[in-house]
């Protein structure tokens, strides 16, 4: 049961990172989400 757990939980976030392809680019990607956020706000 945990070993599922630590799969269910793990593999969105290889997921994640393969989308992004570096650390760098996820850190890209959060800057942009963040931005998008901001002009959302200030609508």
């Amino acid at each position: 049961m945990q070993r599922l757990w630590l799969l269910a939980l793990t593999l969105p976030l290889l997921l994640l990172l393969s989308g992004c392809e570096t650390f760098r680019g996820f850190g890209k990607d959060m800057q942009r989400a963040g931005k998008s956020i901001e002009r959302a706000a200030n609508k």
